[in-house]
C-alpha cells in the first residue's frame, strides 16, 4: 500500500476537524436554515389546480413549520416511475412525499425505498378509507403508503342509441352490432394500446369471470379458464363492427376524443370523461349516461380493476415525521374533496360519496362508490411493471387474440417476469 505523506495526512486531519466543528455548530443552530423546512412531494402533473391548492393549504396550515414544493413527475406513467426509480435507486435525500400509482407501493416497499406506515400514523392514514384503496398500499401485511384518491372504470353510453344500458359483453356488443345495421353510431371505446390500459383491460376481465392473474402467494401465474374467458371477449370485440378502428393505438383520452366526436354509443373509461363531455360537447351531454361495467357472464357482476395514487414517504427523508404530518394533511377530507371536484378524480374516503358538495357534481358517484367496493386490484408482486409488460405484449393487438394459446403462452411469460428474465421494465 502506498505510503501517504505526512503533509496530506496532516491536511486530511485539519479538515475532518473542521468538519466537525461545522457539525456541531450546525446542531446548536449556527448553520441551521432559517424558516420553515421545505417538503418536497413528487407526484403526477396536474394542470387543474387541485394538488398546487393542497400543498399550499397544508403549508399554511403547518404553522410555519414546514411548505410543500409540488414537483411536477412526467405525464406518462412509465416516465413517473423512471423518475422515482432512479432518485430512490440514488437514496436522494431531497424526496419526502412520493404520489406512487397503486401498482407500485409492493416494489418500492421491497427496495427499501419507502417508509412503513405505523401505530396512530396508520390509524389515521386508513380511517375512512375504501377497503380495496388500502390493499393498494398495503404490502406482506404492512402499510406502506395511504391513497390519496381512487379510481375505477363505469360505462358510458348514449341514451339517444341505448336507451337501457347492457348487462354483459355479449349483450354490449350485440346492440353494438344491431346500431351498425341501422347506420347509426356504435363503436364501443375502451383502451386497446400496447400498454398498462390493455392490462387493466385484462385484468378487468379475468377477476370478472372469477379468475385471478397471479396464485394468492404472487409466486406464479394462475390464469386459467377464465383468463380464457377474458381475452375472448377481448377478441370478439375487437373482430366486431363495434371495434373502432384506431383500437390498437387507443389510450383513455382518445377514448374520450371519440366519444365526444359523435361516432361511438359506448365507452368504458374514468370520470374524468363527464365533465369533459359537459364542456366539449353540450348537445350529447344530455344523452351521456352511465352504468356499471359490464359483466363477463350473466350470473357474475363485474370486479372492476381499482386505480389511483397512494402516497408514501421516501425512506431518505431527512424530515420524516414532518413528512408523515403533512402526507396526512394532502390527503384530508377538504383536499380530497377539491381533488374530486377541481381534477375529477374520486377521492379514497368513504363518508365524501355521501357529501352533497360531491354529488351534486357527481350523479354517478353511488357508482363509483359501488365499483370501488366489489373492485379487484392488479397482481401484487414487487415485479408488476414486468408481469404488466407482458400480457400488454402478449394480447396486443386484441384483433390478433387466440385466447387459448396466448393464455398459454402468457403462463410462461408470466412465470419468467415474475423471476425478472427476458424483459427490462
Amino acid at each position: 500500500m502506498p505510503r501517504i505523506p505526512r503533509t496530506r495526512s496532516r491536511w486530511t486531519r485539519a479538515a475532518v476537524g473542521l468538519a466537525v466543528v461545522a457539525s456541531a455548530l450546525t446542531g446548536c443552530g449556527g448553520g441551521s436554515q432559517a424558516g420553515p423546512v421545505t417538503l418536497h412531494w413528487y407526484n403526477f402533473p396536474d394542470d387543474s389546480g387541485a394538488l398546487q391548492q393542497a400543498a399550499d393549504r397544508c403549508g399554511q396550515q403547518s404553522g410555519g413549520r414546514y411548505t410543500i414544493r409540488y414537483d411536477k413527475l412526467p405525464r406518462g406513467a412509465d416516465g413517473q416511475r423512471q423518475q422515482l426509480v432512479r432518485r430512490m435507486a440514488a437514496h436522494d435525500a431531497g424526496v419526502d412525499i412520493l404520489g406512487l400509482d397503486v401498482t407500485w407501493p409492493a416494489e418500492f416497499a421491497e427496495a427499501g425505498w419507502i417508509k412503513e406506515w405505523t401505530g396512530a400514523m396508520r390509524e389515521q392514514g386508513t380511517a375512512d378509507t375504501l377497503d380495496a384503496a388500502v390493499k393498494t398500499a398495503t404490502w406482506r401485511g404492512r402499510l406502506y403508503a395511504v391513497p390519496y384518491n381512487s379510481n375505477t372504470q363505469l360505462l358510458w353510453y348514449r341514451d339517444d342509441l341505448v336507451p337501457t344500458p347492457p348487462r354483459t359483453w355479449a349483450e354490449m356488443l350485440a346492440r353494438a352490432d344491431e346500431l351498425a345495421r341501422q347506420g347509426k353510431p356504435h363503436l364501443v371505446e375502451i383502451q386497446g394500446a400496447q400498454y398498462e390500459g390493455l392490462t387493466v383491460w385484462f385484468n378487468t376481465l379475468v377477476t370478472s369471470a372469477g379468475g385471478t392473474v397471479l396464485t394468492p402467494d404472487a409466486q406464479a401465474p394462475s390464469l386459467g379458464a377464465p383468463a380464457v374467458a377474458a381475452a375472448t371477449v377481448m377478441h370478439d370485440l375487437a373482430t366486431s363492427a363495434a371495434a373502432d378502428p384506431s383500437l390498437p393505438n387507443q389510450m383513455e383520452d382518445q377514448n374520450r376524443l371519440a366519444m365526444e366526436s359523435g361516432t361511438a354509443a359506448f365507452e368504458l373509461n374514468y370520470p374524468f370523461v363527464y365533465p369533459s363531455m359537459k364542456a366539449n360537447q353540450p348537445q350529447l351531454f344530455p344523452h351521456f349516461r352511465w352504468a356499471p361495467y359490464p359483466a363477463v357472464t350473466p350470473d357474475r357482476p363485474a370486479s372492476v380493476t381499482i386505480g389511483g395514487i397512494d402516497l408514501a414517504v421516501g425512506a431518505y427523508s431527512r424530515h420524516p415525521d414532518l413528512a408523515f404530518e403533512a402526507t396526512l394533511c394532502l390527503r384530508n377530507r377538504d383536499n380530497q374533496l377539491t381533488n374530486a371536484l377541481k381534477g375529477g378524480l374520486p377521492p379514497s374516503l368513504r363518508s365524501l360519496y355521501q357529501a352533497p358538495e360531491l354529488t351534486g357534481s357527481y350523479p354517478f358517484a353511488a357508482e363509483v362508490l359501488a365499483a370501488l367496493d366489489s373492485a379487484s386490484i392488479r397482481p401484487q408482486t414487487p415485479a408488476y411493471q414486468n408481469v404488466s409488460i407482458a400480457i400488454s405484449h402478449t394480447l396486443s393487438p386484441p384483433a390478433g387474440i387466440r385466447p387459448d394459446q396466448d393464455v398459454a403462452d402468457l403462463r410462461g411469460q408470466i412465470q419468467d417476469a415474475l423471476g425478472s428474465k427476458g424483459l427490462i421494465p
